[in-house]
C-alpha cells in the first residue's frame, strides 16, 4: 500500500465520518458567536487563540460539558449542525453521523424535542447551501445515553427515543466515561432501542482494555463499536471482529491526543486493517483535538503511505456500514464509485 497517488487536498476525495459528537464538534469561531449570543464567559475553558483548555481524560470531560453549557437553544444547535457539515463539506466529506445527548441538552433546560428542532433546521440548511454550491450531503444521528450518569437514566434515553421516532435519527449508542459501569449493566436500554428499529453502536476498547469490547458484543445488539482500537492487544478478539463483521469507528487524533498511543505512527490501525478487521475513520471532538475529518485521512495516508484507492476504503465501508436506509446508501455509494 505504497503512495504512489497521493491524497489530494479539499473536494478531490470524497469522505464520510461515522463517530462525532455534535457539541464537541463546535468549533472555536462558533463558540465565541454562541457566547456572545448568551452573554457568557469563555476564561474557564478556551485560551486566546481559541483552543479548548483540558489536560487528562477526566477534565476533558469536563471541558466538553463548559462547551455544552455554551449551547443552550434550538437556534444554537441549528447553527452548530449548519456549521459543521459546512465545514466538513469542505473538506469533502458528504456523509456524517452525529451523535446526540438528551442528557446534554435537559442540563440545559432543553426538552428532546427541542434538540430535535434545532439539529433538523442545521441540517436542512446545510443540505441546501451545499447542494446550491455543487456538493449535496446526507447527515443522520445516533442518540447517545451517559455511560457515567448509569443504566437507569439509560432506560430512561431509550425509552424517549423509542417513543419519538424520527427520520434522521437512525442510531442509538452509548458515550461518556468508559470507566464506569460494564456494558452488560446497559443491555436493557439498548434492547428497548434496538426493538425500536435503531441500529447500535457503543464506545468501548478505548480507555476501556479489551474485556470492554467483549462485553459489548456479548451483551448488546451493536453492529458498530465506537474507538475499539485497544481490541489489537488480544487477538482472539481481532478473530472474533473479523468473523462477527463488526465495524470500528476509529478517531487516531483523539487516540494520540488523549494518551492511548503516543504518535500517528504508533497507532495501531495498520495492524487492525492487516489482520482484517473493518475500520474507519473519524474525528470524534474535532476542534478538541486540533483535527477535521480531512486531517484524519490525509495525515493517516502520509503516516502510513497510503494511497488514493486505500483512502477511499475508508470512505466506502463508512458508508457500508453507516447506520441509513438502502436507498440513500446506494445513491452514496454510486457517487463515491463515480468519484
Amino acid at each position: 500500500m505504497q503512495n504512489t497517488n497521493p491524497v489530494a487536498s479539499g473536494q478531490s476525495l470524497l469522505k464520510a465520518e461515522l463517530h462525532v459528537h455534535i457539541e464537541g464538534a463546535a468549533h472555536p469561531e462558533l463558540v465565541h458567536r454562541l457566547a456572545e449570543r448568551h452573554g457568557k464567559n469563555l476564561d474557564a475553558f478556551m485560551r486566546d487563540d481559541g483552543t479548548y483548555i483540558w489536560s487528562d481524560f477526566t477534565n476533558f470531560l469536563a471541558c466538553y460539558d463548559k462547551v455544552a453549557a455554551v449551547i443552550c437553544t434550538p437556534e444554537d444547535y441549528a447553527d452548530l449542525t449548519e456549521d459543521y457539515l459546512l465545514r466538513n463539506a469542505d473538506e469533502g466529506c458528504f456523509y456524517t453521523e452525529f451523535f446526540l445527548s438528551p442528557d446534554h441538552v435537559a442540563l440545559m433546560g432543553m426538552s428532546y424535542d427541542n434538540l430535535l428542532e434545532g439539529i433538523s433546521e442545521g441540517y436542512e440548511r446545510a443540505k441546501a447551501k451545499s447542494s446550491a454550491q455543487g456538493f449535496p450531503l446526507e447527515a443522520r444521528f445516533i442518540v447517545t445515553c451517559l455511560r457515567h450518569m448509569g443504566p437507569e437514566a439509560a432506560i430512561d434515553v431509550a425509552r424517549r427515543v423509542a417513543a419519538r421516532p424520527h427520520p434522521l435519527v437512525t442510531g442509538f449508542g452509548m458515550g461518556g466515561d468508559e470507566r464506569l459501569y460494564s456494558q452488560r449493566a446497559f443491555a436493557p436500554a439498548f434492547t428497548i432501542a434496538h426493538d425500536a428499529g435503531l441500529a447500535c453502536t457503543t464506545h468501548a476498547g478505548e480507555f476501556g482494555n479489551p474485556l470492554s469490547v467483549i462485553d459489548a458484543l456479548d451483551h448488546l445488539p451493536v453492529a458498530r463499536i465506537g474507538h475499539g482500537v485497544r481490541s489489537v492487544e488480544d487477538p482472539d478478539l481481532v478473530r472474533r471482529l473479523v468473523d462477527e463483521a463488526i465495524v470500528l469507528e476509529v478517531c487516531p487524533h483523539s487516540n494520540v491526543a488523549l494518551g492511548l498511543y503516543p504518535t500517528l505512527a504508533e497507532h495501531p490501525l495498520p495492524i487492525l486493517i492487516e489482520a482484517g478487521v473493518l475500520t474507519t475513520l473519524s474525528s470524534d471532538d474535532p476542534p478538541f483535538f486540533s483535527t477535521s475529518v480531512g486531517k484524519e485521512y490525509d495525515e493517516m495516508a502520509v503516516a502510513n503511505g497510503w494511497d488514493r484507492e486505500t483512502m477511499k476504503g475508508f470512505t466506502r465501508r463508512s458508508l457500508e456500514a453507516a447506520f441509513l436506509d438502502e436507498a440513500t446508501r446506494a445513491q452514496l455509494l454510486d457517487r463515491l464509485d463515480r468519484s
